[in-house]
């Protein structure tokens, strides 16, 4: 089993690899979903974690609230991963959509593209998307070789709520594309979920347990 850490600093890394995190997610405001961190915390992050046989994966978003991006915003991101990929990220986290919470595939390409050699995440904005339309928008993912989506399953609620959709998507996805399974999930109910779900990976800020951790 895969367990993804996120992380808004380097503050609990350490800690987190040592409790049995085996990938981090690196994103600067929670608060606001995630943003890009700075790039002396990513390089930081991927220094410890290929010391300690951990990956990183490192946001690219400039801003919290929506997934539609402007032209500037676009040429913002493909910059950022430029550096990231130049630091040595492991991977790359990332989701744009249209107006009509459609995945942006001209963007999304690009930034695709631009990762070539790394893994690369499609976050959740995945769950903005029309549930009836997520399926074909994953296939597209799959096409382009994304390496794995994150979700909760939908807009609402948290992965137990969703927990039926969750497994249509599994298996649609079929092993062609890796399901990331967050929103909601701890190090208390991971391996609940693990038998619920047809899926190896899950991911949260407290998908292990920290001295920090309530």
């Amino acid at each position: 089993m895969l367990l993804e850490f996120c992380a808004e600093n380097f503050t609990n890394v350490p800690a987190a690899i040592q409790q049995g995190a085996h990938r981090i997610e690196l994103c600067d405001n929670l608060a606001e979903g995630g943003t890009t961190p700075s790039y002396a915390v990513i390089e930081q992050t991927v220094n410890y974690a290929n010391q300690h046989e951990a990956t990183v994966m490192t946001m690219v978003r400039p801003r919290g609230g929506n997934f539609v991006y402007s032209t500037i915003e676009h040429e913002m991101m493909k910059k950022d991963l430029t550096i990231i990929k130049d630091l040595n990220s492991h991977g790359v986290v990332f989701g744009s959509l249209t107006t009509e919470n459609l995945i942006d595939r001209s963007k999304t390409k690009e930034l695709i593209d631009l990762s070539e050699g790394m893994e690369t995440t499609f976050h959740m904005a995945f769950d903005e998307i029309p549930q009836d339309c997520q399926k074909s928008e994953l296939d597209w993912l799959i096409e382009h070789k994304v390496t794995r989506i994150l979700t909760h399953g939908g807009r609402e609620g948290t992965v137990f709520d969703n927990i039926f959709w969750l497994k249509e998507l599994v298996d649609h996805a079929a092993g062609r594309i890796e399901i990331l399974v967050g929103g909601g999930v701890t190090y208390e109910n991971w391996e609940q979920l693990a038998e619920k779900l047809s899926t190896n990976q899950f991911h949260g800020t407290k998908i292990v347990q920290l001295e920090t951790t309530k």
